[in-house]
């Protein structure tokens, strides 16, 4: 733990032009370059669109993921947002929203799990290392009751662009291992802090062993990453209904976050048919409090009342594109 909690430095890496003999339907990520106009191989990977035809089960079209953000902190680093509006400068330690913070593995998230727990509704429970470290028998009751436990760091204050490949590394590792020992099994899935990171990260995800991954913007529907040496389900994110941004950038209301969801719900079935995941966000600190999570009870209610949705998980939606890939 000493290694995760030093300072961490932000990386620079020189700007460098896609090799001209990249081949079609591979990915050019000059972010990871190490050397000046040098191209690291092991960053390439070729795609494999998967979603063409792609139904839900009951040839459903539209499915419904609720993402519960389980998350702590590094010691000595807080939530980067806080109820006053602006956090203390980055060398002082603000008591607020450091408290702020606390409040989504304490309580937070008990109560969210709670709500969608009344609706049968499984969670996708994006949880930090350290929250399985302070609470595993929670988090082994939560996996045990069918929520999809999925990998997001060892805390939420090291996201990947600022770490060394080798804190990167231990971060994906040591998290592993704590939910590992928690649930008493490896997670299949993996989304990372602020759903940011980039091919040699999802590289190593592969290599690690995870199935899939949330960490792209990019697409509708799932795709297949290859690389030289292991391959990993990407499972795009939508991103029109994220508590923490709702709230704390644009201000907007609990009520609002519900009627957005409704109108976006009712204008997607308008339009010619296609297979979507809408996403539902929820962070334990923001929209876990009394005064907002029962949006996200409206929320599932609404479609929990809906049958032509399949709320469902992101693991649920591998293993489906997968079996159906292996049938192909």
């Amino acid at each position: 733990m000493k290694d995760m909690q030093q300072s961490l430095k932000i990386m620079k890496f020189p700007q460098v032009a896609a090799p001209p003999s990249l081949a079609l339907g591979h990915n050019w990520n000059p972010g990871m370059v190490r050397t000046e106009g040098k191209f690291l191989a092991e960053t390439d990977f070729e795609t494999l669109p998967l979603g063409k035809g792609l139904r839900w089960p009951g040839n459903r079209r539209i499915a419904v993921i609720f993402n519960l953000a389980y998350e702590m902190w590094s010691p000595g680093a807080t939530s980067g947002v806080g109820p006053m509006g602006n956090v203390l400068g980055v060398d002082v330690f603000d008591p607020n929203a450091d408290s702020y913070g606390r409040y989504n593995a304490t309580t937070g998230i008990p109560r969210l799990v709670s709500i969608l727990e009344r609706h049968k509704i499984p969670a996708t429970l994006m949880t930090s290392g350290l929250v399985a470290a302070a609470f595993p028998e929670r988090l082994r009751a939560y996996s045990a009751s069918g929520h999809d436990i999925v990998g997001h760091g060892m805390a939420q204050d090291m996201v990947f662009p600022t770490l060394s490949p080798e804190q990167a590394n231990q971060s994906i590792m040591r998290s592993t291992e704590l939910i590992d020992a928690a649930i008493g099994r490896r997670p299949d899935g993996w989304i990372s802090p602020r759903v940011t990171s980039s091919a040699e990260v999802h590289r190593s995800l592969a290599s690690a062993g995870y199935v899939w991954h949330g960490d792209v913007l990019d697409g509708d529907l799932p795709y297949l990453q290859r690389f030289d040496q292991a391959e990993i389900l990407a499972i795009p994110m939508s991103v029109e209904f994220n508590d923490l941004p709702h709230a704390m950038r644009f201000g907007r209301t609990p009520g609002q976050f519900v009627e957005l969801f409704r109108a976006a719900l009712a204008g997607i079935k308008s339009q010619p048919a296609e297979t979507v995941i809408i996403d539902v966000f929820a962070h334990g600190h923001c929209y876990g409090r009394p005064a907002a999570s029962w949006a996200i009870d409206e929320i599932a209610k609404l479609c929990k009342e809906d049958k032509s949705l399949w709320l469902t998980t992101r693991s649920e939606i591998a293993a489906l594109t997968l079996q159906r890939k292996r049938a192909a």
